[in-house]
Protein backbone atom coordinates (compact mmCIF):
# COMPACT_ATOMS: atom_id res chain seq x y z
CA UNK A 1 0.00 0.00 0.00
CA UNK A 2 1.81 3.50 -1.07
CA UNK A 3 1.90 6.23 1.24
CA UNK A 4 0.51 9.63 1.20
CA UNK A 5 3.15 12.14 1.32
CA UNK A 6 2.78 14.02 4.37
CA UNK A 7 2.95 17.88 4.14
CA UNK A 8 4.44 20.20 6.54
CA UNK A 9 3.20 23.59 7.96
CA UNK A 10 5.87 24.31 10.72
CA UNK A 11 4.71 26.41 13.39
CA UNK A 12 6.17 29.69 15.50
CA UNK A 13 7.55 28.86 18.84
CA UNK A 14 6.76 31.29 21.47
CA UNK A 15 6.05 30.72 25.42
CA UNK A 16 6.90 26.94 25.15
CA UNK A 17 4.56 26.10 22.36
CA UNK A 18 3.86 25.79 18.81
CA UNK A 19 1.46 28.83 17.93
CA UNK A 20 0.26 29.66 13.97
CA UNK A 21 0.97 33.32 13.21
CA UNK A 22 -1.47 35.80 14.27
CA UNK A 23 -1.62 36.51 10.41
CA UNK A 24 -2.39 33.20 8.99
CA UNK A 25 0.29 34.05 6.73
CA UNK A 26 2.69 30.96 5.31
CA UNK A 27 5.69 30.62 3.07
CA UNK A 28 7.06 27.91 1.33
CA UNK A 29 10.60 26.78 1.59
CA UNK A 30 12.50 24.72 -0.95
CA UNK A 31 15.64 22.92 -0.79
CA UNK A 32 18.88 23.63 -3.08
CA UNK A 33 17.13 22.12 -5.92
CA UNK A 34 13.64 24.76 -6.19
CA UNK A 35 11.96 20.97 -4.37
CA UNK A 36 9.12 21.88 -2.03
CA UNK A 37 10.13 21.05 1.67
CA UNK A 38 7.73 22.45 4.15
CA UNK A 39 5.15 25.44 4.75
CA UNK A 40 6.42 27.92 7.72
CA UNK A 41 4.93 30.40 9.43
CA UNK A 42 5.19 33.86 8.69
CA UNK A 43 5.71 35.66 11.95
CA UNK A 44 3.87 39.10 11.82
CA UNK A 45 3.98 42.45 14.44
CA UNK A 46 1.55 40.66 16.66
CA UNK A 47 3.75 37.33 16.78
CA UNK A 48 6.50 39.89 17.72
CA UNK A 49 4.86 41.34 20.46
CA UNK A 50 3.49 37.66 22.32
CA UNK A 51 7.48 36.80 22.00
CA UNK A 52 8.18 39.81 23.99
CA UNK A 53 5.71 39.24 26.35
CA UNK A 54 6.57 35.54 26.55
CA UNK A 55 10.30 36.23 27.13
CA UNK A 56 10.21 39.06 29.83
CA UNK A 57 7.89 36.69 31.63
CA UNK A 58 10.56 34.00 31.87
CA UNK A 59 13.61 36.34 32.07
CA UNK A 60 13.43 36.54 35.80
CA UNK A 61 13.08 33.38 37.05
CA UNK A 62 15.88 32.27 34.03
CA UNK A 63 18.11 34.66 35.43
CA UNK A 64 17.70 33.47 38.71
CA UNK A 65 18.15 29.88 38.40
CA UNK A 66 21.53 29.22 39.71
CA UNK A 67 24.24 29.06 37.00
CA UNK A 68 24.92 25.44 37.58
CA UNK A 69 21.60 24.51 36.51
CA UNK A 70 21.62 26.65 33.74
CA UNK A 71 24.49 24.74 32.73
CA UNK A 72 22.96 21.35 33.34
CA UNK A 73 19.70 22.88 31.16
CA UNK A 74 22.37 23.92 28.33
CA UNK A 75 23.54 20.22 28.27
CA UNK A 76 20.30 18.71 28.16
CA UNK A 77 19.91 20.54 24.88
CA UNK A 78 22.87 18.98 23.43
CA UNK A 79 21.98 15.72 24.79
CA UNK A 80 18.45 16.09 22.86
CA UNK A 81 19.84 17.46 20.00
CA UNK A 82 22.42 14.19 19.83
CA UNK A 83 19.50 11.74 20.08
CA UNK A 84 17.96 13.36 16.79
CA UNK A 85 21.39 13.98 14.76
CA UNK A 86 20.23 11.74 11.70
CA UNK A 87 17.45 14.28 11.18
CA UNK A 88 19.22 17.57 11.86
CA UNK A 89 22.08 16.02 9.18
CA UNK A 90 19.08 15.25 6.73
CA UNK A 91 17.53 19.07 7.01
CA UNK A 92 20.83 20.81 7.11
CA UNK A 93 21.52 18.91 4.26
CA UNK A 94 18.69 19.34 1.98
CA UNK A 95 18.17 23.00 3.23
CA UNK A 96 21.24 24.22 2.46
CA UNK A 97 22.46 21.65 -0.44
CA UNK A 98 25.62 19.82 1.32
CA UNK A 99 26.94 16.89 1.28
CA UNK A 100 25.69 14.66 4.28
CA UNK A 101 29.52 14.68 5.85
CA UNK A 102 29.37 18.37 5.72
CA UNK A 103 25.95 18.28 7.19
CA UNK A 104 27.21 16.32 9.97
CA UNK A 105 30.20 19.18 10.46
CA UNK A 106 27.05 21.92 11.08
CA UNK A 107 25.41 19.60 13.22
CA UNK A 108 28.42 18.37 15.32
CA UNK A 109 29.41 21.87 15.87
CA UNK A 110 25.95 23.31 16.75
CA UNK A 111 25.86 20.42 19.90
CA UNK A 112 29.61 21.46 21.25
CA UNK A 113 28.31 24.76 21.14
CA UNK A 114 26.08 23.71 23.82
CA UNK A 115 28.45 21.50 25.58
CA UNK A 116 31.06 24.19 25.33
CA UNK A 117 28.77 26.90 26.55
CA UNK A 118 27.20 25.02 29.55
CA UNK A 119 30.25 24.30 30.78
CA UNK A 120 31.08 27.97 30.83
CA UNK A 121 27.59 28.42 32.83
CA UNK A 122 29.21 28.59 36.07
CA UNK A 123 32.82 29.76 35.18
CA UNK A 124 32.30 33.34 33.14
CA UNK A 125 31.49 35.54 35.69
CA UNK A 126 35.29 34.75 37.35
CA UNK A 127 36.36 35.87 34.47
CA UNK A 128 34.55 38.53 33.20
CA UNK A 129 34.18 40.11 36.78
CA UNK A 130 36.74 40.55 39.24
CA UNK A 131 38.05 41.84 43.02
CA UNK A 132 38.90 45.53 42.36
CA UNK A 133 41.70 47.21 44.32
CA UNK A 134 40.60 50.70 45.41
CA UNK A 135 42.34 53.14 48.06
CA UNK A 136 39.93 53.08 50.93
CA UNK A 137 38.43 50.68 53.46
CA UNK A 138 35.87 49.18 51.22
CA UNK A 139 35.31 45.93 49.48
CA UNK A 140 35.03 46.28 45.87
CA UNK A 141 33.33 44.05 43.19
CA UNK A 142 32.43 43.62 39.61
CA UNK A 143 29.73 40.94 39.04
CA UNK A 144 28.32 40.54 35.30
CA UNK A 145 24.81 40.70 35.25
CA UNK A 146 21.99 39.36 32.53
CA UNK A 147 20.69 42.16 29.96
CA UNK A 148 17.40 41.03 29.96
CA UNK A 149 15.36 40.41 26.64
CA UNK A 150 17.47 40.10 23.71
CA UNK A 151 16.32 40.45 20.25
CA UNK A 152 18.25 38.32 17.48
CA UNK A 153 18.59 37.45 14.34
CA UNK A 154 20.60 33.93 13.25
CA UNK A 155 22.73 33.71 10.18
CA UNK A 156 21.15 33.09 6.99
CA UNK A 157 23.47 30.48 5.33
CA UNK A 158 24.51 28.44 8.20
CA UNK A 159 20.99 26.85 9.61
CA UNK A 160 22.01 25.32 12.53
CA UNK A 161 25.20 25.60 13.64
CA UNK A 162 25.03 29.61 13.14
CA UNK A 163 21.45 29.68 14.85
CA UNK A 164 22.99 27.86 18.02
CA UNK A 165 25.70 30.03 18.45
CA UNK A 166 23.83 33.12 18.14
CA UNK A 167 21.32 31.35 20.67
CA UNK A 168 23.79 29.60 23.36
CA UNK A 169 25.41 32.39 24.64
CA UNK A 170 22.72 34.61 24.89
CA UNK A 171 20.57 32.38 27.02
CA UNK A 172 23.38 30.75 29.39
CA UNK A 173 24.05 34.31 31.02
CA UNK A 174 20.21 34.28 32.31
CA UNK A 175 18.81 36.43 29.41
CA UNK A 176 15.45 35.42 27.27
CA UNK A 177 16.03 35.46 23.83
CA UNK A 178 13.60 36.31 20.96
CA UNK A 179 15.51 34.80 17.38
CA UNK A 180 14.64 34.72 14.03
CA UNK A 181 16.86 31.96 12.26
CA UNK A 182 17.37 31.27 8.43
CA UNK A 183 14.29 32.87 6.59
CA UNK A 184 15.86 30.27 3.42
CA UNK A 185 16.11 27.46 5.73
CA UNK A 186 14.30 27.63 8.97
CA UNK A 187 13.51 23.54 8.78
CA UNK A 188 16.20 22.96 11.80
CA UNK A 189 15.14 25.97 13.81
CA UNK A 190 11.74 24.45 13.95
CA UNK A 191 13.60 20.91 14.90
CA UNK A 192 15.67 23.26 18.02
CA UNK A 193 12.55 24.37 19.07
CA UNK A 194 11.33 20.73 19.64
CA UNK A 195 14.24 19.65 21.37
CA UNK A 196 14.12 23.18 23.46
CA UNK A 197 10.51 22.08 24.92
CA UNK A 198 11.85 18.64 25.63
CA UNK A 199 14.73 19.81 27.88
CA UNK A 200 13.63 21.33 30.85
CA UNK A 201 14.41 24.99 29.10
CA UNK A 202 11.63 27.06 30.66
CA UNK A 203 8.74 28.18 28.55
CA UNK A 204 9.91 32.23 27.39
CA UNK A 205 13.66 31.43 27.22
CA UNK A 206 13.95 30.73 23.59
CA UNK A 207 11.41 32.14 21.58
CA UNK A 208 11.68 31.61 17.24
CA UNK A 209 10.04 33.55 14.94
CA UNK A 210 10.14 32.66 11.52
CA UNK A 211 9.91 34.55 8.70
CA UNK A 212 11.19 37.80 7.40
CA UNK A 213 13.66 39.97 9.22
CA UNK A 214 13.30 43.33 7.73
CA UNK A 215 9.61 43.07 8.27
CA UNK A 216 9.38 42.11 11.79
CA UNK A 217 13.28 43.27 13.64
CA UNK A 218 11.69 47.08 13.22
CA UNK A 219 8.83 46.54 15.38
CA UNK A 220 11.87 44.64 18.18
CA UNK A 221 14.42 47.41 18.12
CA UNK A 222 12.00 49.84 18.60
CA UNK A 223 10.11 47.65 21.54
CA UNK A 224 10.65 49.48 24.91
CA UNK A 225 10.75 46.14 26.46
CA UNK A 226 13.18 44.13 24.84
CA UNK A 227 16.91 45.09 25.73
CA UNK A 228 19.21 44.27 23.39
CA UNK A 229 19.43 43.39 19.42
CA UNK A 230 21.67 40.96 17.83
CA UNK A 231 22.01 41.61 14.23
CA UNK A 232 25.00 38.90 13.65
CA UNK A 233 22.25 37.42 10.66
CA UNK A 234 21.30 40.92 8.62
CA UNK A 235 22.84 40.65 5.36
CA UNK A 236 21.81 44.19 3.93
CA UNK A 237 24.07 46.93 5.87
CA UNK A 238 20.76 49.16 4.98
CA UNK A 239 18.35 47.43 7.42
CA UNK A 240 21.25 46.89 10.36
CA UNK A 241 21.54 50.59 10.11
CA UNK A 242 18.10 51.26 10.72
CA UNK A 243 17.76 48.82 13.17
CA UNK A 244 20.65 50.29 15.47
CA UNK A 245 19.21 54.11 14.72
CA UNK A 246 15.75 52.26 15.78
CA UNK A 247 17.45 50.78 18.91
CA UNK A 248 18.77 54.32 19.80
CA UNK A 249 15.79 55.05 20.67
CA UNK A 250 14.88 53.25 23.80
CA UNK A 251 18.86 53.12 24.58
CA UNK A 252 19.16 49.31 23.65
CA UNK A 253 22.62 47.37 23.17
CA UNK A 254 23.27 46.12 20.24
CA UNK A 255 25.78 43.70 18.70
CA UNK A 256 26.18 44.57 15.15
CA UNK A 257 26.37 42.67 11.90
CA UNK A 258 28.32 39.71 11.11
CA UNK A 259 26.78 37.65 8.63
CA UNK A 260 29.49 35.43 6.90
CA UNK A 261 31.33 34.17 10.09
CA UNK A 262 32.71 30.31 10.24
CA UNK A 263 30.65 29.04 12.85
CA UNK A 264 32.86 25.75 13.22
CA UNK A 265 35.39 27.91 14.59
CA UNK A 266 36.48 27.82 18.47
CA UNK A 267 34.04 30.14 20.53
CA UNK A 268 35.12 32.60 23.08
CA UNK A 269 33.52 34.50 25.44
CA UNK A 270 32.57 37.37 23.26
CA UNK A 271 29.00 36.63 22.76
CA UNK A 272 28.58 36.05 26.30
CA UNK A 273 30.12 39.37 27.47
CA UNK A 274 28.14 41.44 24.89
CA UNK A 275 24.94 40.77 26.95
CA UNK A 276 25.98 41.43 30.48
CA UNK A 277 26.42 44.24 32.00
CA UNK A 278 28.73 44.55 34.56
CA UNK A 279 27.50 45.88 38.55
CA UNK A 280 30.32 47.08 40.67
CA UNK A 281 29.50 47.07 44.38
CA UNK A 282 31.12 49.15 47.14
CA UNK A 283 31.05 47.71 50.55
CA UNK A 284 32.56 49.39 53.71
CA UNK A 285 35.46 47.06 55.65
CA UNK A 286 34.14 45.72 59.35
CA UNK A 287 30.26 46.51 58.23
Amino acid sequence: MSRVDVRKTHKLFIGGAFPRSESGRTYEVTDSKEQFLANMALASRKDARDAVLAARSAVAKWSAATAYNRGQVLYRIAEVMEGRREQFISEVSDSEGVSSRKAGAHVDAAIDRWVWYAGWADKYAQVIGNTNPVAGPFFNFSVPEPTGVVAAVAPQDASISGLVSVVAPIIVTGNAVIVMPSSSRPIPAITLAECLATSDVPAGVVNILTGAPAEVMPWLAEHADVNALDLTGIVDEGVATDLERSAAGTVKRVRGAAPHADWQATPSLSRMRAFVEVKTVWHPMGV
